[in-house]
């Protein structure tokens, strides 16, 4: 597709042709777009919203602004909540300072695959008690 027909597309899609796709180069527009829709916009496996909130998760860890304001107004288009987004981000804080302090330590890795295991056999026995019971 030539510039003007991906142009098109977007504006047909969103309203208006964003700057950050006016900014690609024509030898790669038309990838880009696709990547975009295939990744931003279409129903995949993860719905939509929950997609976002983890776009909200990401974009709080790798400080970027722009993708901060993206992914909580388009998570929004998809009707998560206000709490919804802050537990997201709240989610992302817990994992990223648990990620810097067990790293930092350089804990045995073998030992924590070993002992997350043997959790998740235990909460998967205690789950399947608690089925049984009712």
């Amino acid at each position: 597709m030539r510039r003007e027909e991906v142009y098109r597309e977007i504006e047909q899609m969103m309203g208006l042709v964003p700057t950050m796709f006016k900014a690609l180069p024509d030898s790669s527009i038309e990838e880009e777009w696709q990547l975009f829709k295939k990744v931003q916009v279409e129903e995949t496996a993860i719905p939509n919203k929950y997609r976002e909130l983890i776009g909200v998760a990401v974009a709080a860890i790798m400080k970027c602004r722009y993708c901060s304001y993206y992914h909580t107004e388009i998570a929004k288009l998809h009707g998560a909540t206000d709490a919804e987004i802050e537990d997201a981000i709240h989610f992302a804080k817990s994992s990223a300072g648990w990620s810097t302090y067990i790293n930092g330590l350089q804990m045995d890795f073998e030992l924590f695959k070993a002992e997350i295991d043997e959790s998740c056999e235990h909460i998967r026995h205690a789950q399947m008690m608690e089925a049984h019971e009712f």
